[in-house]
């Protein structure tokens, strides 16, 4: 029988409706390793690649064939949005076959909910806040909602894996398992891994399967790429320095004018900048105003909005947007990405990439960088755009070798450990400390975490009253610990900054994070307003729309780890004299005069250069982690130092009182003695960012700092090529 006529007859006749051609080798692959084993898939394409049926056609057809006797599919979405596209997309599919779809998350119909809680059955779309909020309030029912749960299905893998929402989703479904004693096949979805074993060990955590990835032949894919660089001056009233702007905002107006395309930026701020001067352009040449905004600050409606109309419209429309449009959310056939600077990783420029290129169309992605040229740097490794020289280095690494980011975990996450905990408790009431920690200890996420490490947590969450000791020398939630559990902010696992709402008569903007002063003017949503009043209590600014352009800002942790992967391209870079085909002229003429800076400072064939009479800079090309690791190995050896960043990457290391041959034997040093970073000195701040670390004893937040964030082994490996 061919692999069409395995499927159910409903799933054949959706086939025959929709016309499709013939069914994809990622698709045929997937339903041989559903319908014929009890492995784990991982499901690894790009975007709209047809990932998405290859997991749902097989699951759909078993759970046709074998229903099940509570909910049979889990599906598991890091935003709301992306259920809300896929559950119109299985609408169709399903339409035939009586099996019901249900949203499980806070915007979603109550009605259907409680319908769903009377009745298990089908398939539930949700996220991690809401299935935590539901184990930690609904125990009971969670049992019966999963009791014979057969699949799990969760999207955007990559995404999880790099955030505390991943670890806290393995901790769920692991707690899943041990109420229902079942164990669900699991299947993940992501159209960017690099390395897939590292993606099926995550998949595989606590159930003691096998994960199989299909693999297959390389489709080879046309590729359209631009690199434009431009020289401008900013908050200059000059009449010329204001042309140099005007020229790179025309630039991206014609390189969205006509296009359904997105216009990425990395920061909320510049994607308001960026299209309210669009629109600006737009308006003076009597064009459309085409132009939408999407990020995290829009509320649900205009995002919603913006999403609609992205994949509805057959007309050109552009839409200025952050990470929230990388994923995988459908809006129809886009024709260009645009991206503002350099994105914040390989796998960040994949995806957005990933999202034109449909129906044998090439992808197409614009790269346009802005220099500011007001200020004199004295030092050349000011004078030296490191951003610029990133993004060519990525795009470089994805070009010659398709290397991606690996996804790495960490080994320490006493954060999650808290946070679990916490909700482990909520449910249970009263435990004994030893059963607490043979629950806890047993998820598969916290096996590096000692008892006496555990122990140690506990002795500090009672001292501190977020837990206390009962009569029978139990645990119960103390005061203070009730407090933190009984706010809705606790069900998320990362950090989010105190915001007002802002309205316009009934209808809400977004948020903002200033309470802007009354008659004050800012930027939200691609347009302008002013302030009119605020309700500082209830977090509520109200404003009235106005005619012109302003700003605004959102903080950002800046969290984010570069790869010695990359900081070593950039070096290789600086030292060839290749000129690659998508960079403009201007982009060119940038890069030459780049390695000539770097030439003649002599940085990629010493690691050692003298900035002044008194200072000497360490330029070693590593990433993150091997670049903090440098400077506390320097320090324990008596050498005092500085790290220097640009925009987030590691750059140099500066030491005074010390000549160059003394700092180069000490990197020799380094190099070839043995090395123990818990000999480090460390401040008592010094700990991995984390929501819940007030509740972490201090002495663990350093183990975890050593464990996670710095790396000896990579540290010698990266100082052994070159002269030091």
């Amino acid at each position: 029988m061919d692999t069409f006529h395995k499927l159910a007859p409903f799933i054949q006749d959706y086939i025959y409706r929709e016309r499709w051609d013939d069914l994809r080798d990622i698709q045929v692959g997937a339903i041989d390793v559903i319908l014929n084993t009890d492995d784990n898939l991982l499901l690894s394409s790009g975007t709209a690649s047809g990932k998405t049926e290859a997991a749902f056609l097989p699951v759909l057809t078993k759970l046709y064939e074998e229903p099940s006797k509570s909910l049979g599919v889990l599906y598991i979405s890091p935003l709301k949005a992306l259920i809300n596209d896929q559950f119109d997309r299985l609408e169709g599919l399903l339409e035939e076959s009586r099996i019901p779809v249900t949203k499980w998350h806070g915007d979603a119909s109550r009605a259907d909910k409680n319908k769903l809680l009377k009745n298990p059955q089908g398939i539930m779309q949700t996220t991690p806040e809401s299935l935590e909020a539901m184990l930690m309030h609904r125990k009971t029912e969670a049992i019966k909602l999963f009791s014979d749960l057969k699949y799990i299905i969760i999207d955007e893998v990559h995404y999880f894996m790099s955030e505390e929402r991943g670890a806290q989703l393995i901790c769920i479904l692991e707690r899943i398992q041990k109420l229902t004693n079942n164990v669900p096949i699991r299947i993940g979805l992501s159209a960017t891994l690099g390395d897939y074993s590292l993606a099926e060990k995550w998949l595989n955590s606590g159930t003691n399967r096998h994960c199989q990835t299909p693999v297959f032949g390389n489709e080879k894919r046309s590729l359209r790429l631009s690199l434009q660089h431009f020289f401008v001056k900013y908050n200059s009233e000059k009449k010329d320095d204001k042309e140099l702007m005007k020229q790179y905002y025309q630039y991206l107006y014609a390189s969205t004018f006509g296009k359904k395309c997105i216009l990425f930026s990395n920061s909320k701020a510049e994607v308001e900048e960026s299209i309210a001067n669009v629109k600006k352009i737009a308006m003076k040449n009597k064009t459309d105003n085409v132009y939408l905004v999407h990020h995290g600050n829009i509320s649900a409606s205009f995002r919603e909005y913006a999403e609609k109309k992205m994949k509805q419209s057959t007309l050109p429309i552009v839409t200025g947007a952050t990470l929230t449009l990388e994923l995988g959310i459908d809006l129809g056939e886009l024709e260009r990405i645009v991206q503002t600077g350099c994105p914040l990783s390989v796998s960040s420029f994949v995806q957005r990439l990933g999202r034109t290129g449909r129906r044998g169309n090439p992808s197409e992605m614009w790269f346009v960088f802005r220099e500011d040229t007001g200020k004199v740097h004295e030092e050349f490794y000011k004078a030296i755009n490191w951003s610029f020289l990133m993004c060519i280095a990525m795009i470089q690494l994805y070009l010659e070798e398709k290397w991606i980011e690996p996804i790495l975990q960490n080994k320490l996450p006493y954060g999650i450990l808290y946070h679990q905990t916490m909700s482990t408790m909520v449910s249970a009431g009263e435990i004994s400390p030893a059963r607490l920690a043979q629950t806890m200890l047993s998820l598969s996420l916290f096996k590096e975490i000692s008892q006496e490490d555990y122990k140690k947590m506990l002795r500090y969450l009672v001292k501190i009253e977020q837990l206390e000791i009962t009569e029978n020398n139990g645990l119960l939630i103390g005061e203070k610990g009730e407090n933190e559990v009984n706010h809705f902010e606790f069900y998320t696992v990362f950090e989010t900054p105190k915001e007002y709402s802002v309205k316009f008569h009934s209808e809400e903007i977004g948020t903002v994070q200033e309470a802007f002063p009354i008659g004050e003017r800012f930027a939200l949503a691609g347009r302008t307003w002013e302030t009119m009043d605020i309700d500082k209590e209830a977090g509520i600014i109200f404003v009235k729309e106005i005619k012109g352009i302003s700003t605004n800002n959102w903080s950002s942790d800046g969290k984010y780890t570069v790869y010695t992967k990359i900081t070593q391209k950039i070096k290789e870079l600086l030292k060839s004299d290749t000129a690659y085909k998508y960079l403009s002229e201007s982009a060119m003429a940038r890069l030459a005069e780049i390695r000539r800076v770097a030439g003649n400072a002599n940085i990629t064939n010493e690691m050692v250069v003298q900035i002044n009479d008194e200072l000497f800079g360490i330029f070693p090309f590593l990433g993150t982690k091997e670049f903090v690791t440098l400077s506390y190995a320097l320090d324990a050896f008596g050498f005092k130092n500085q790290c220097y960043y640009d925009k987030g990457m590691p750059l140099c290391i500066f030491i005074k009182d010390h000549s160059k041959p003394s700092i180069e034997e000490i990197l020799l040093k380094i190099k070839i003695e043995p090395l123990d970073a818990n000999q480090f000195t460390f401040s008592d701040e010094v700990q991995i960012k984390g929501k819940f670390n007030e509740f972490i004893p201090k002495e663990l937040l350093k183990k975890q700092y050593i464990e996670d964030f710095l790396d000896v082994k990579a540290l010698k490996k990266g100082l052994g090529g070159g002269k030091c």
